[in-house]
């Protein structure tokens, strides 16, 4: 009897363990989201834009490192650190597991980075002044802020790491070159992304609704985080995000459909073509006029890119 009631207390003990560990990985995306909605008012819808972006990035970070820790991950502080703070991938097994090396990165490789890196900055600081006012402007903006950040400073910071031995990768992984749309979004486009919603949506969604519903709904997860980030501080456009990642969970279940499949086997030019117009036709309810024009605009004359 006495054992039976000390292997009980153990079980409740530990059960309980599991429910802290829970909470410890969604406490920091919680506090951090509701603090930026909170301070929203405070705030310009630019201002507000970025600190919403950094809160709900910085919680599924945490969420990310704290999943590869618990599950044995070898790594050490500095790895962790540099992973938390100075690293934009969400890669945590790779980059963190310190008996995974990885090669030097070519000249090649830098000085494509350098190049995409310069030409966001000229687009910016450049070009954004000489662009009609209004969208366009605001557009060209966008577009520089992608190649400075995304597809140049962070394949840059990426090639730095892999230089230092670590596995990371850069975020772009050329989605000019997708041969499908399931290429474009689940390979080539914003590797931390992909990498962030096959963990924590893909995976247990697949397992409820099967793979085409999971596939849908992280689309449409997603969108939802976008709504957030981009609907929220303008006070408006609410679900045309939602509905641009909506289009593209349809168009990839489309893709893998059997006719999609067949189609597309004997018409590879024409998929990829078709996966471009899917991805950049609707651009418009991912980033609507309000949005440009209450945050990007403002923002690009808050960093001396417009009068």
């Amino acid at each position: 009897m006495a054992r039976r009631i000390v292997m009980t207390a153990g079980l409740r003990e530990e059960t309980r363990l599991d429910e802290w560990r829970k909470a410890l990985e969604w406490l920091p995306l919680a506090v951090l989201t509701i603090a930026a909605i909170g301070m929203a008012a405070a705030m310009s819808p630019w201002a507000s834009m970025w600190t919403l972006a950094v809160a709900i990035f910085a919680g599924f970070k945490w969420w990310s490192w704290w999943r590869a820790v618990s599950n044995g991950v070898a790594t050490t502080m500095a790895r962790s650190l540099s992973y938390l703070f100075l690293w934009p991938g969400m890669d945590a097994r790779e980059f963190l597991d310190v008996r995974k090396i990885a090669g030097r990165p070519s000249a090649t490789a830098w000085t494509w980075a350098i190049g995409k890196t310069a030409f966001g900055a000229v687009l910016i600081w450049g070009c954004v002044r000489f662009a009609p006012a209004g969208l366009i402007a605001g557009w060209t903006g966008m577009v520089g802020l992608m190649f400075l950040l995304h597809f140049g400073f962070f394949d840059a910071l990426a090639l730095f790491w892999q230089r230092q031995g670590i596995r990371a990768q850069p975020l772009m992984r050329c989605p000019a070159l997708a041969d499908s749309l399931g290429d474009f979004w689940g390979r080539r486009w914003n590797s931390a992304f992909c990498h962030l919603s096959f963990d924590l949506m893909f995976r247990p969604l697949s397992r409820r609704a099967g793979m085409a519903g999971g596939v849908f709904l992280t689309f449409l997860l997603s969108g939802l985080i976008h709504d957030l980030v981009i609907s929220f501080p303008v006070g408006g456009g609410y679900g045309l995000p939602t509905s641009y990642f909506a289009i593209q969970g349809a168009g990839v279940l489309a893709e893998r459909s059997k006719l999609g499949m067949r189609l597309g086997r004997g018409h590879p030019v024409v998929r990829r073509l078709l996966a471009m117009v899917i991805v950049i036709a609707p651009l418009g309810l991912l980033f609507p006029p309000l949005f440009v024009g209450r945050v990007i605009l403002p923002f690009l004359k808050a960093i001396g890119a417009v009068q």
